[in-house]
């Protein structure tokens, strides 16, 4: 049986009856049995480097439309989300996936001290490596399908389709395009139950100090999650099964601070303050939550939708998001 974290006197109706939550000694609300969710499939993209300010912090949603204003009854969004740890892609990377934050060195060639979402998943799931992929436009971000822990490393490996013709850490970077055709042909063949996707855009762009293709790259991913959800919604596996989530590894620099949007890496707000978007038949529709989250929660929420124990980690179950 798995555990949800329930808020303090939420009543639980079940075969068993009415389950009241009360609160340990220290005061956290303990954790009470709760029924199956609709969610059966978790994907979960990565708009790469985009800030705040020119996502949910522009009240117009110019460049992201689509999740602002064609999909906003139907999704959940969170305004204070954060990155709490290093503000470069493989460590936000690796906190979204590991539920750690981890000076984890960012060009490839570390793998994450510990085990992620999906090595967790594999295993519970008969190690299907096909259940479980990583798809991103960053070669580097290859490392994410391992780890270092003893008992995890070198098992249980997601499937993973990274850079230049999914070579891997070593053949560059792809066009995201290529990155989503990948996205469509894996939902086709298999249909896995968790996928990552890293779309290199914004930030490839930004990080030429070209401001209109900085603001076309969040723009163009935008459109691939909506196209995304628009596949989920008419493919009968997936159809009212499947949440989807949509964050960013790292935010980047304010106007005034170092070079501004051309860099990232420190800790000012434009670093870290970054979007949280979510939809899917668990969570609420239609609704901005004000609560404080960070980028090591997620691993822990989609472990909840799915079922399965995700042990450690320095996160926690988002409950303020579900209906």
């Amino acid at each position: 049986m798995r555990f949800g974290s329930i808020l303090n006197g939420f009543l639980f109706i079940g075969l068993f009856g009415f389950i009241s939550c009360s609160k340990t000694p220290g005061g956290e609300p303990q954790p009470l049995p709760i029924v199956d969710y609709f969610t059966k499939n978790v994907i979960v993209v990565i708009m790469d480097g985009a800030r705040y300010s020119e996502t949910w912090g522009d009240s117009t949603y110019a460049h992201i439309p689509n999740m602002g204003i064609n999909l906003a009854n139907e999704s959940v969004v969170i305004s204070n989300f954060y990155n709490n740890g290093v503000t470069n892609t493989v460590p936000g990377h690796t906190a979204i996936t590991t539920s750690f934050y981890q000076e984890i060195t960012n060009d490839g060639t570390q793998t994450p001290d510990n085990p992620s979402l999906f090595q967790y998943w594999v295993k519970e799931i008969d190690q299907d490596p096909t259940n479980a992929w990583v798809i991103t436009s960053k070669d580097k971000l290859q490392v994410l399908a391992n780890c270092e822990d003893e008992d995890y490393k070198g098992k249980f490996i997601p499937s993973n389709n990274c850079g230049v013709d999914g070579g891997g850490v070593g053949s560059g970077y792809r066009n995201d395009s290529l990155t989503f055709n990948v996205v469509k042909s894996v939902i086709e063949d298999h249909h896995p139950n968790l996928m990552l996707i890293n779309f290199k855009e914004p930030d490839a762009s930004g990080h030429t100090g070209n401001w209109e293709n900085y603001l076309a790259g969040i723009e163009s991913v935008d459109n691939y999650i909506y196209e995304l959800w628009n596949i989920i919604q008419s493919d009968e596996i997936y159809k009212d099964k499947t949440t989807l989530i949509v964050t960013n590894d790292h935010g980047r620099h304010l106007d005034g601070v170092s070079n501004g949007f051309k860099s990232h890496g420190d800790d000012c707000e434009g670093c870290r303050h970054i979007m949280f978007f979510a939809i899917g038949p668990d969570f609420k529709a239609g609704e901005t939550s004000d609560s404080s989250a960070e980028q090591v929660d997620i691993p822990k929420t989609v472990a909840e939708l799915l079922g399965f124990d995700f042990p450690g980690g320095e996160g926690r179950v988002m409950s303020e998001l579900f209906n």
